[in-house]
């Protein structure tokens, strides 16, 4: 790793670095936080995690190879390898990653939303990787952990980074821009996430705007103009906006009502948006540069969204029309997010990674373009705050004015969830279990040959074990 000799790692968080056999100078190879990633040449953090302790792994680590640990407790004398003592390992990696990205000196997209960041993310790469080697976050490996390790798999061969960010309160947006120091922000959208803790959309609104704290002064900034709240943004430090959307000019709320729309606000805009069922949606994208007919391989009309996105980024990178529109027709769904699944008895959407009452509807729009009954297997969504039984109740009552056929709703609050879809559309199947356990239990009896099921809830709801029993019963 260019730049991480064992000195230049210590002075970057400010830790004590204990020597062994005059090694630092030499370069580490990668940076883990697994023992059992570990291996020659490795840097190994020991983090204090709620199932285990990353210390009592340090002489393990040793043995594979490590050449140096970071650790929050002093080492024997006799340590097989050189160390360096820090107060907080877990702010030790912040510093070393933005240490890191700063030696590597690569264009850095930062993309946080309340809705459809990884997504977006998948298709801002598929985009600039028809241009560049692209870097993006991979998994979960959005947070204040996960930040570094993506950084950390940085390699010399890369021209970008793709990074996604995510947080639940205030402050934590802005320690994972000061991190990533991105060239261009693109925020998705302000929904109904982590309420418990910024408690609604203007909060919302404030916490996933740090992410300007640290944009660098050439920047640039990349917003949903159909998002009421995002809208309002009208420039930051200079750097005016570049909105994408369903419409060629946006205007805030109280911009309408002035009639002082800014008219010649940058954006990037689609239409003869036309659904292809469960094999995507076509749509023609509009920007300055000129205009193209796409066909996104995803279906769910936010993924036009998503491809005006990769399409504001792509411009802003250099990529031409025909770039772009390979990119995005290249993109290739996510176990766990609208990853369409075909067995010999049914159609599965399989879209549990996680679930909130912007990306339920979302979901369930999906499911009216299924063929057979229509089904839709849906959880409790978590971190709504104190309107979570209400905000279930509402996705309720759009589900039940939805085109399908059968509701089954898992956990306490989902049952006011299914009570509001059977009271809005009396004709609905619908079924109400407690527990994971009782639906697997009676899974095979629930569904049946031809469905399109959809299988969606917040991730603590562990619906993958839905997704396997659903492949295995069918």
């Amino acid at each position: 790793m260019r730049g991480m000799t064992l000195r230049c790692i210590a002075d970057a968080c400010g830790g004590i670095l204990h020597e062994k056999d005059g090694m630092g100078d030499q370069e580490v190879t990668f940076v883990t936080t697994d023992s059992r990633q570990a291996s020659e040449g490795c840097l190994f953090a020991a983090i204090r995690g709620a199932k285990a302790d990353g210390h009592r792994f340090i002489p393990s680590v040793y043995e594979k190879g490590a050449i140096c640990v970071i650790t929050e407790e002093a080492l024997p004398e006799d340590a097989k390898g050189s160390w360096i003592k820090v107060i907080s390992t877990l702010q030790a990696l912040k510093d070393i990653a933005e240490y890191y990205l700063r030696v590597m000196n690569i264009p850095v997209v930062g993309i946080t939303g309340s809705v459809g960041k990884t997504s977006t993310k998948e298709m801002i790469a598929a985009v600039l990787s028809r241009k560049y080697r692209t870097l993006k976050t991979l998994g979960n490996f959005n947070n204040e952990l996960g930040l570094p390790l993506t950084v950390f798999r940085l390699q010399e061969e890369d021209e970008i980074a793709v990074l996604e960010m995510g947080i639940s309160d205030f402050g934590e947006m802005h320690r994972l821009a000061k991190i990533a120091r991105p060239d261009t922000c693109v925020i998705t959208n302000i929904g109904q996430c982590h309420l418990e803790n910024l408690k609604d959309r203007d909060g919302i609104l404030r916490a996933k705007t740090e992410i300007f704290d640290f944009l660098k002064p050439a920047g640039h900034i990349i917003l949903n103009g159909n998002d009421d709240k995002l809208v309002t943004v009208k420039n930051v430090n200079g750097i005016r906006p570049v909105f994408f959307g369903l419409k060629k000019t946006f205007a805030s709320e109280e911009e309408r009502r002035e009639d002082c729309c800014d008219r010649d606000r940058l954006a990037v805009w689609a239409d003869d948006i036309e659904s292809r069922g469960l094999d995507g949606i076509s749509c023609r994208i509009h920007a300055e540069q000129g205009c193209f007919s796409v066909i996104i391989p995803i279906p769910g009309q936010h993924m036009v969204y998503n491809a005006l996105a990769g399409t504001a980024v792509g411009l802003t990178y250099g990529l031409t029309l025909e770039e772009i529109k390979a990119g995005i027709e290249s993109l290739e769904p996510l176990s766990g997010r609208f990853h369409i699944i075909k067995t010999e008895n049914c159609t599965i959407i399989d879209d549990c990674y996680n679930a909130n009452p912007v990306s339920m509807k979302a979901s369930l729009d999906v499911l009216q373009e299924g063929s057979g009954r229509r089904v839709a297997i849906l959880g409790d969504m978590g971190e709504l705050g104190e309107n979570e039984a209400a905000l279930h109740e509402e996705v309720g009552v759009f589900a039940g004015n939805c085109r399908i056929d059968k509701i089954i709703a898992v956990g306490p609050l989902s049952a006011g969830l299914v009570r509001k879809a059977g009271e809005q559309n009396q004709g609905l199947d619908t079924i109400h279990y407690n527990t994971l356990e009782e639906l697997l239990e009676n899974l095979d009896t629930q569904v049946q040959k031809g469905d399109t099921i959809l299988v969606k809830a917040s991730h603590f709801m562990e619906f993958p074990k839905v997704v396997e029993a659903l492949q295995l019963c069918m």
